[in-house]
């Protein structure tokens, strides 16, 4: 007598009181008498167990992973794989085999069970994230294989017997494979199977690193405990809305260096990373600043084709700490009064490589540092920082300046401006009216000829670097005033490169000098008292001095003109210009 036993929660299917497992071929009854009865019994029945195997109660072993509670499971790491057995543990795949995840993947949390899901989930069963659906369906749905097989051999036997009584082939195995088709397909409805990283990528605890993998879209990543993503010098070309909203707690992204333009980046694409403070996008295409998270506090923009900044901006950036936006198109036009305004907490911004002609208005009072190297800006207004008064370092090198177009209270009032960079330049002496607590100057590259009586006079407590290098500094250029206010603090005094014949005066006054280079230039006689006072029995603080590459004969120099630096080698007197290597 046939009958049906089923084991605790699990599905057992038993003939003759003997169970055998869902892939192995079921006992088929001869045809002899009651035998068609049998079959037609065995019809009527096999669809509604296998629609009662679909559609099984949540309990017992293995009915978590039934396949109707896929659907509540959460991506990456909660879903299963696409292509698991529902009811059965997918064995891992061997060494080198296609679903083999590496040794990195193995590291990522999201391959890892959770303390809460740990207990439910085969242990050597990857997950399968995924947020973008799939362009088609498949053509095949990813099924059990030993239920599949056993359908089949089920369908097959029943049409043999129905040919052999002579009876239509009215079976259940239309209807179920039909089941099968809604219940797989619903998986497939889903989002689609994970796109995993490359397997060029660096995997770390919280941080993957694809940089340079020829990537062309973003891959569809689901993991709370990210907080890093590197996609630099890759092919991404777009990024959808969507594309982040697995990654809730980034809080560092560089997409520098891709092919991202104002229509491949979608206006939202950063709005779901609330938490993320750094993002780099350098050297994309972009030609307006995207909307960006609250959160952010630094912010890079370089190397991209702005064409302006308006006053939305920078909207909601109170905590933006750091902004970047060199070699862009920003010219005086196109750069808002108003479109620093909300940066409140600035302390860093960089617009070098620009067409500006000015100092842009409207600077955060919190800047700290400013760069604005390579530009063409002419002149400095008195209005133009005397709201910043928390600066501290200003890069104005590689533009068109000159002292005339320096107004004489541009910057004199800074009481926290302390290095001033105005290199490469077109100015022909020091400037004057220098910030007050200035401490370190940068003028090489001009066309200094004089650096003018008492120009640093008026400093408390006085330069500590002074760089003149690469100019047209001549000896009748320099007086035994021009260092007044420096003696007591100058460490480090560059004036190489210069058309020097002699040591300049003032030299011996300054106390604290440590660097001295008067080297590559046309001086030709060491004079005793030019370097150390031979009248005082004191060291001198210098610890380096260059005067190589002059045209001094080294044989003429008198005995005791470096006698006050303690250590003879920190001297470079070779080699002279005429002079070999080994002289």
């Amino acid at each position: 007598m046939r009958h049906r036993g089923f084991s605790g929660g699990g599905h057992t299917e038993a003939w003759n009181s003997q169970p055998r497992s869902l892939g192995e071929p079921p006992f088929i009854p001869s045809a002899g008498p009651g035998g068609l009865r049998t079959v037609a019994m065995q019809s009527a029945l096999f669809p509604v167990l296998a629609l009662w195997l679909l559609k099984a109660p949540q309990s017992g072993p293995g009915a978590h992973l039934a396949p109707n509670n896929l659907l509540s499971q959460r991506h990456w790491g909660r879903h299963l794989h696409p292509h698991t057995v529902p009811g059965r543990v997918r064995p891992t795949p061997g060494n080198g085999g296609p679903d083999r995840p590496s040794d990195g993947q193995l590291d990522r949390p999201w391959l890892r069970p959770t303390s809460e899901e740990g207990a439910h989930r085969a242990p050597n069963q990857p997950p399968a994230p995924c947020w973008k659906a799939p362009a088609s369906p498949p053509k095949g749905p990813p099924s059990n294989p030993a239920l599949e097989a056993g359908v089949k051999r089920k369908i097959a036997t029943e049409a043999k017997v129905a040919a052999a009584s002579r009876r239509p082939q009215v079976v259940g195995g239309k209807g179920l494979e039909a089941g099968m088709g809604l219940q797989t397909r619903a998986l497939w409805s889903r989002p689609c199977p994970p796109s995993r990283p490359p397997a060029s990528c660096l995997l770390a605890q919280a941080a993957i690193a694809c940089g340079n993998v020829k990537m062309k879209h973003v891959p569809a990543l689901s993991d709370p405990g990210l907080t890093t993503l590197y996609l630099a010098e890759n092919e991404v070309a777009k990024i959808p809305a969507h594309a982040f909203l697995g990654l809730p707690n980034l809080e560092w992204l560089d997409l520098s260096k891709n092919k991202l333009d104002a229509l491949g980046l979608h206006p939202h694409a950063f709005k779901s990373l609330t938490r993320l403070k750094r993002l780099n996008l350098d050297g994309n295409s972009l030609s307006t600043v995207p909307a960006l998270p609250a959160s952010l506090q630094e912010l890079k923009l370089n190397d991209n084709l702005l064409q302006g900044l308006q006053r939305s901006s920078f909207r909601g950036l109170s905590q933006l700490l750091t902004l970047e936006v060199e070699g862009n198109r920003l010219h005086d036009g196109n750069i808002s009064p108003l479109a620093f305004q909300p940066l409140r907490s600035l302390l860093y911004l960089r617009l070098d490589r620009n067409r500006l002609r000015t100092i842009p208005p409207g600077l955060p009072a919190s800047l700290q540092e400013l760069h604005l190297g390579t530009n063409v800006i002419e002149e400095v207004t008195e209005d133009t920082l005397n709201r910043s008064r928390s600066l501290g370092v200003l890069v104005l090198s590689n533009n068109r300046l000159q002292e005339d177009r320096l107004a004489p209270r541009a910057w004199i009032d800074l009481p926290k401006l302390e290095a001033l960079d105005l290199s490469y330049n077109r100015l022909v002496h020091v400037p004057s009216f220098l910030p007050r607590g200035l401490r370190r100057l940068t003028l090489h590259h001009n066309r200094i000829e004089r650096i003018p009586g008492y120009v640093f006079a008026h400093m408390k407590p006085g330069l500590e670097v002074l760089h003149l290098s690469h100019d047209s500094l001549r000896e009748d250029g320099i007086h035994g005033v021009s260092f007044l206010g420096l003696r007591a603090s100058l460490a480090e005094l560059l004036l190489d490169h210069s058309q020097l014949q002699a040591v300049p005066q003032g030299l011996l006054g300054l106390r604290a000098l440590q660097v001295l280079r008067l080297s590559h230039s046309k001086i030709r006689h060491m004079p005793l008292n030019s370097i150390c006072d031979t009248r005082v029995a004191q060291d001198s603080s210098l610890i380096s001095t260059h005067l190589e590459d002059n045209l001094i004969d080294r044989r003429r120099i008198p005995p005791t003109t470096f006698s006050c630096i303690r250590a003879y080698h920190s001297v470079v007197l070779q080699p002279q210009q005429g002079e070999g290597e080994s002289a």
